[in-house]
């Protein structure tokens, strides 16, 4: 049997990680700015989250969620702590495309509509529901186009109005910051707006911070820059640093149905201690503050270079470490000579950016190694 063969893959093969760094099987050592797709949240082989995933697996691993878990009580008030979100309530699954499918399945139970309104550019996963929310015909089956969905432009509240008049929309779900479309930022204004004109029309606004997330932007959720408050908030990826982990938070008015919401592996032990684990992490070494620093320092120097260089870049954007470099070109010779070259991973969004989501840990000398071979190349 060989592997169903779905990815493109770099001929590089990791086997150790440590920080923002990791090594191959030849010892070669690469800076990660990738995060494995800003999964990495605390860093690689952190001491403290290899030490809670050993002790809880000597403990117990696994048990169904028809048990108490007191991990999840302690995981969910924790968070109501640091996200500031205490009021609300937490559901443990998976993954960030099986957070934002139960997301959008509490909405449509909660109001009783079928249809939802998405943006261009979005990325929300790629099962049924989340997939049919997402901007991308090439990923999107004739099953999954069966669902309702209607897409605006981001930014664009007058056309999300002429949506919601109807009546029939269940959800309006939106990214923090639009990661795979091209690291877009929503005007404050609109996000204001959106919040309003959901309340308004009886809409449940969801918002998708699975990558923007979790300290990512400088804030521990990106839509908190806008001083919105949603009624449902997904997450994934960096919540547990690797470990497959996924969850909503469900604001007051949700009242929870037995039986309309369940997992088999969602909330395990061994994901309740790495998410754990991360939490402590980030509040001991303050690294949604590092985030917002580093970020703020890696965007002024990659401005610079732009100056440098106005003929290959055409704009730098993003906020925290969740960062855009949008080029003339087609970037993806540019990132197999930072991989090979340089020893450096970086993302991509579309065919002319260069997306960065380095572990949150990120020092300001590791930026500079990348500045400094971003500017070698050019």
């Amino acid at each position: 049997m060989e592997l169903f063969d779905v990815y493109s893959l770099f001929d590089v093969t990791p086997v150790r990680g440590q920080g923002c760094r990791i090594w191959d099987d030849k010892g070669q050592e690469y800076l990660d700015l990738y995060g494995g797709h800003a999964v990495i949240s605390v860093g690689h082989s952190h001491p403290h989250y290899v030490e809670a995933l050993t002790a809880q697996l000597a403990k117990i691993g696994f048990y169904s969620n028809s048990v108490r878990n007191p991990l999840q009580t302690e995981l969910a008030h924790r968070l109501g702590t640091v996200s500031g979100y205490e009021d609300y309530c937490l559901f443990l699954d998976n993954s960030g495309a099986e957070s934002n499918e139960n997301a959008l399945k509490l909405a449509s139970f909660h109001t009783g509509r079928d249809r939802v309104v998405a943006f261009r550019k979005s990325f929300h996963g790629r099962t049924s529901g989340a997939v049919a929310v997402t901007d991308n015909p090439a990923i999107v089956s004739p099953f999954n186009a069966c669902h309702k969905v209607t897409f605006c432009a981001l930014n664009d509240a007058e056309a999300v109005e002429q949506e919601l008049k109807r009546g029939d929309v269940a959800a309006v779900i939106v990214e923090g910051i639009q990661g795979c479309g091209g690291i877009n930022m929503p005007d404050p204004d609109f996000m204001q707006e959106l919040e309003r004109l959901c309340r308004h029309y009886g809409t449940m606004l969801v918002l998708d911070e699975v990558q923007s997330g979790y300290g990512r932007a400088g804030r521990f959720f990106a839509h908190q820059w806008y001083g919105i408050h949603p009624d449902i908030i997904t997450m994934g990826k960096g919540i547990a640093n690797g470990f497959p982990c996924g969850g909503i938070l469900t604001a007051p008015q949700f009242e929870p149905v037995k039986g309309r919401l369940g997992t088999t592996f969602g909330g395990n032990y061994l994901a309740m201690a790495a998410a754990l684990a991360v939490l402590d992490i980030i509040e001991s070494e303050q690294l949604t503050d590092n985030a917002l620093r580093a970020g703020e320092w890696l965007r002024g120097a990659l401005k610079q270079v732009q100056d440098e260089y106005p003929d290959r870049i055409t704009d730098v954007r993003g906020r925290g470490l969740m960062l855009g470099i949008q080029f003339r070109e087609n970037v993806a010779p540019l990132r197999k000579t930072l991989l090979f070259d340089k020893h450096i991973f970086t993302g991509v969004a579309g065919q002319d950016m260069i997306r960065l989501l380095p572990p949150l840990c990120l020092t300001q000398q590791e930026a500079q190694r990348f500045i400094n071979a971003l500017k070698d190349i050019l």
